[in-house]
């Protein structure tokens, strides 16, 4: 997903093994991710992808605004106070389950897409998968 306020910048969806870099995009007041070497296209991730990052994880501050590190390298990425339409939902939690904006990101920071959330298949094919084959056979001679 990616933020309301980057609907009309250029996206993608993210795929495993993606670099990204955080940027503020052209045009916008909104931090996000964008594929290295491409800073106008924002990377959408859908909830429950993970990332990590190359250096601890900077962001700024929510009340004083100064930039701050989280001490760690991984997150998941979420989405927050998604019934507020004109609130910024693009969310990073980290293992301990602190919670920032992805638009309270520090720019240039470089990250990997770790893993996209697993997706849900539909009841036939879990259904199938879950059931072994059954081979049916010719009934044994009785004696």
């Amino acid at each position: 997903m990616c933020d309301y306020s980057l609907h009309h910048v250029m996206s993608r969806p993210a795929a495993v093994g993606d670099k990204l870099v955080s940027t503020t995009f052209p045009g916008t007041i909104t931090r996000g991710f964008a594929p290295e070497g491409d800073p106008n296209t924002a990377i959408c991730l859908l909830p429950g992808t993970e990332v990590a990052f190359d250096d601890e994880i900077r962001y700024y501050e929510e009340v004083t605004h100064f930039p701050t590190r989280k001490g760690g390298k991984v997150a998941r990425f979420r989405q927050i106070d998604i019934d507020n339409a004109y609130a910024h939902h693009d969310a990073l939690e980290f293992p301990d389950g602190q919670i920032v904006l992805v638009t309270r990101l520090c720019e240039g920071q470089h990250a990997t897409v770790l893993q996209l959330p697993a997706q849900p298949q539909p009841a036939e094919a879990a259904t199938a998968e879950a059931e072994p084959a059954v081979r049916e056979e010719a009934p044994l001679p009785l004696a």
